[in-house]
């Protein structure tokens, strides 16, 4: 292999920021640059494991896989060694100085200058390493690829202010060491007893021993010992692992700073043998709707590490998840093709999902406080499960909350449950309305019957919540009604007439068929209807026809819908139907018909064909 000059190169700008708000801001709990290079460690074991169930060899030289941590007080210097993986010099490249693996971009458009002292906020943007500076004015890595000669180790060098170096170096072993400069103001971490107590706090979990380095002040000969207990979590029983074990775990494998919301430790014995560990997250990954977005769980066979991200084991309306699961009848060479043929691998990927939805389930009865804290952040993502699961759609329907007329809030706080609890006598039917926002639902006039009968709906304003009433037919054997369609039981709730009334719709025929003459094929049907109070008209669909929303979904993803036949349906003791009924001008009652129409669309779909002509039309009738 030719050799290399020494290179000085520039951070991605990203990057740049990144490491002048590090520096230059203070964080209130500075330790967590330990945790993250401790997890990098355990990572860079964990890859080299896998690779070396092919190529043996790759273990050479070393007994046992670990993370050693020195200091050196003389020097101002805490060290942190592994005997991983390593990584080449366009590995350095891509990992230590550029954004392609940080999401430092995201990190610095969401961090805000309140926000910038939060150290919280960069275990969720993976850029664990760039904790080092925190602590240190200098950082020093020195790495050599598992694959490499000892002399085609790489030296990367920067003091965080934009720049670093990268050189050839000599390394006799493989693996990465990270040597951190520490300021002045953070030689605490030189002391023995802090690394200490940092390494038992937070890696006590891993399954690599993490050994620090003592001197014996007689001898002054140098000894390791090891700290952590050194054994897998998931593999230990959970009568001996305690909260904070778990929660600390959840950190290690999500590189997340916030407590999980929840967890399920499972060990299944008999026709297979696995474990998994899945943990809720109290918040949203950054990435979450990136087409890109990376998710699944981790893989392990028989406890040694295969794959991050298995997204066969976890459905992607479930993507949030996070954790692991370790079987015992996977091959150990296991490939994505066998993953995704395998039956094992389905039958996993049931079990998972059915033990998430229980852990929901679980969570929306034990804790409504934090189950709504959950929906916030991943109810949109878990109602893409109505479409995409047909095995699970009822346990993910009693999982789905919504607004409803009950409360006068647009909080998505119900549940399907509640709302059966509270259906009048008779009712058999949810109703629902979905619009573009929620002040729009609320205050559709198709809502003026089922407010005067008491009757709650539910308020529906989420993109999404069109298609996924389209998938969600029926729960807990009563069928969903949207109120903007035609229906019959929406007709016998309105259908409650005095004899005055029907001699009043008799003399309005001939007035029907005035509007029907003047409107011509731009509605399906005109009638006269009781479901309003202060509307004078609205627009129905029929039941098998596509709704408005549904219509706005296929222009907005740009393709063409069928086109929306509306029944035209006017409030016989509304004044301004009077009104126009007792217009004799035939010029101005076509006027009048039209713009009724017209505020009956607007309200529906939020948008007319040509709103000038509607407000000149209006205007010529205020004159009037």
């Amino acid at each position: 292999m030719s050799k290399q000059a020494t290179e000085t190169r520039g951070f991605q700008s990203e990057v740049k920021q990144l490491l002048h708000l590090m520096i230059h801001s203070l964080y209130s709990n500075k330790e967590i640059f330990l945790r993250e290079l401790i997890s990098n460690a355990s990572d860079a074991a964990d890859k080299l494991r896998f690779k070396a169930l092919e190529n043996p060899d790759l273990y050479a030289g070393d007994a046992e896989l670990g993370v050693k941590i020195s200091v050196d007080k003389d020097a101002g210097t805490l060290t942190i060694a592994d005997n991983g993986i390593g990584m080449t010099r366009d590995e350095v490249i891509d990992n230590l100085g550029t954004i392609a693996k940080s999401g430092t971009k995201a990190f610095l458009q969401s961090i805000g200058s309140e926000q910038a002292k939060d150290s919280q906020l960069i275990g969720q943007f993976g850029v664990g390493f760039y904790s080092s500076f925190i602590v240190a004015d200098k950082v020093t890595v020195r790495t050599r690829a598992a694959t490499a000669k000892s002399d085609e180790a790489i030296l990367w060098e920067s003091t965080g202010e934009g720049e670093y170096t990268i050189a050839d170096d000599n390394k006799e072993t493989r693996g990465t060491e990270i040597i951190l400069h520490l300021k002045d103001d953070d030689k605490e971490f030189l002391d023995d007893w802090k690394v200490r107590s940092i390494v038992s706090k937070y890696a006590d979990h891993i399954s690599l021993p993490v050994e620090i380095q003592t001197i014996d002040e007689e001898t002054k000969e140098a000894k390791w010992e090891k700290v952590n207990k050194a054994q897998a979590l998931w593999t230990r029983s959970r009568s001996e692992i305690n909260d904070d074990e778990y929660k600390e775990f959840y950190k290690h494998i999500s590189h997340d700073f916030t407590d999980p919301l929840s967890w399920s430790h499972n060990r299944v014995e008999g026709k297979q043998e696995y474990t998994s560990l899945l943990y809720i997250p109290a918040k949203a990954p950054w990435d979450m709707w990136n087409r890109d977005h990376k998710h699944g769980l981790k893989l392990y066979v028989q406890r040694v590490f295969i794959m991050d991200d298995a997204e066969q084991f976890m459905p992607n309306y479930l993507r949030f998840v996070k954790g692991l699961i370790d079987s015992n009848d996977l091959p150990l060479n296991v490939s994505r093709e066998i993953l995704q043929d395998s039956k094992v691998t389905q039958n996993l990927r049931n079990a998972c999902t059915k033990r998430v939805l229980q852990m929901l389930e679980k969570l929306a009865k034990d804790d409504h406080e934090k189950y709504l804290q959950f929906w916030s952040e991943f109810g949109l993502v878990l109602k893409e499960g109505t479409g995409e699961d047909m095995a699970n759609r009822e346990s993910i329907a009693k999982l789905l909350r919504f607004a409803s007329t009950h409360t006068d809030s647009d909080a998505q706080s119900i549940s399907l449950d509640q709302y059966i609890e509270r259906m009048q006598e008779g009712q058999d039917k949810i109703y629902y309305i979905t619009a573009d926002s929620y002040n729009a639902a609320k205050n559709s006039p198709h809502l003026e019957l089922f407010r005067k009968k008491g009757i709650e709906v539910l308020l529906l304003s989420d993109r999404i919540d069109e298609w996924m009433m389209s998938n969600l037919t029926e729960f807990a054997g009563k069928s969903f009604q949207s109120i903007s369609k035609s229906d019959e039981s929406i007709e016998k709730l309105a259908d409650q007439e005095t004899e005055e009334q029907k001699q009043a719709e008799k003399e309005l025929e001939p007035f029907i068929e005035r509007v029907k003459t003047v409107l011509g094929d731009k509605v399906k049907e005109v009638k006269l209807t009781h479901r309003l109070t202060s509307t004078p008209a609205i627009v129905t669909t029929a039941a098998d026809e596509m709704t408005t929303q549904m219509a706005k979904l296929f222009a907005a993803a740009g393709q063409k819908a069928p086109e929306v036949k509306y029944t035209f349906e006017l409030n016989p003791d509304h004044q301004l139907v009077k009104l126009a009924a007792s217009t004799t001008d035939e010029g101005e009652f076509a006027d009048w018909a039209e713009l009724l129409l017209d505020q009956a669309l607007l309200a529906e779909k939020g948008s007319l064909v040509d709103p000038s002509q509607f407000i000149q039309r209006m205007n010529k009738l205020l004159v009037k």
